[in-house]
């Protein structure tokens, strides 16, 4: 193979790397992880569903990955002035047709990758996946593109947080549920996978309010109407200061309850997310606030790993 032959090929490989966008995959990773500790702790444990969950977590990250690069090119959402990381279909560097065939098939993956949850799961998993595929698409693609009309903050919040974590547990407790439900078992989705749902529903909303805050005067021109967008970034920014309250908010309501000091692990990422916040709450440019982006998919992953930690020993 010649030199520019080969230079080619990684070109494409790194191209097609940069369309799934492994930096979001915290967001994926972090729910299931929490899942697998709120089973753990609730006795419920089964690493079968559990490893099937962090499959289909990550195919679907990956598949929404993929169509945000894809409709937000052919919507006209980005443009040569994007100060974002760069998206492959709007650069020229993967076809839009390869890029949309390559969302189908991952999605396409997720479902065949669900029907062993499914078959564990039963009916209220099928219904959870084909939202969270059709939710994935919708996102920026559809007739109503939900981050283009200010519902991308809601849909992280819900999917990406509460259904991702409750899930996660559910099919563990599931697995132990003869036949194969038709509703929600009795004691398959305990109190304590909703409250620990709620930190990584808002944090890994923060990743998305950081990049709306980032991208807001670029989408203000290309009609795509983020909350920042709407409401400008003094609401953002409250918004992320909310999502952080909440979620150093749960470890503490654990510890007042039935949980000794190991509940309050997660406060000692504090101090990342005073540095990502002081940056937030002062910087609009994408050379400040790319990185800003970064670390709050980090603050997310270190506040999984410390929470599943506390989940797991306390």
């Amino acid at each position: 193979m010649s030199t520019e032959t080969n230079q080619a090929a990684v070109s494409k490989r790194r191209a097609w790397v940069m369309a799934a966008r492994p930096q979001t995959m915290p967001a994926a990773i972090a729910q299931v992880l929490i899942g697998v500790g709120v089973a753990v702790h609730e006795g419920l444990f089964a690493p079968l569903p559990a490893a099937a969950a962090l499959l289909g977590a990550v195919l679907i990250q990956i598949g929404t990955n993929f169509a945000n690069d894809y409709y937000d090119a052919v919507n006209g959402a980005d443009t040569a002035d994007r100060e974002g990381f760069t998206r492959v279909t709007a650069g020229g560097l993967i076809e839009p047709e390869s890029v949309k065939r390559a969302m189908w098939l991952t999605f396409a993956a997720a479902i065949v990758s669900g029907t062993y949850l499914v078959w564990v799961g039963g009916v209220p998993i099928l219904v959870i996946g084909l939202l969270s595929v059709a939710s994935g698409i919708a996102y920026t693609g559809g007739p109503y593109p939900l981050g283009y009309h200010g519902l991308g903050d809601l849909f992280v919040f819900v999917f990406f947080g509460l259904v991702a974590v409750t899930g996660t547990v559910y099919v563990q407790a599931a697995a132990a549920v003869a036949g194969i439900p038709t509703t929600l078992p009795a004691g398959t989705v305990p109190t304590l996978a909703l409250l620990a749902s709620l930190p990584m529903a808002a944090l890994t909303t923060n990743v998305l309010v950081v990049n709306n805050v980032r991208d807001k005067e670029e989408d203000a021109t290309t009609g795509k109407r983020t909350l920042a967008v709407r409401f400008g970034y003094g609401v953002c920014r409250a918004e992320y200061v909310a999502m952080l309250v909440l979620a150093y908010a749960v470890p503490v309501v654990l510890f007042l309850g039935e949980f000794g000091p190991l509940a309050l692990l997660p406060l000692l990422s504090l101090p990342v997310a005073g540095l990502v916040t002081r940056t937030v709450l002062t910087e609009t440019s994408g050379a400040a606030l790319n990185p800003a982006l970064e670390r709050t998919g980090q603050l997310l992953a270190l506040y999984a790993v410390l929470f599943t930690a506390g989940l797991i020993l306390g």
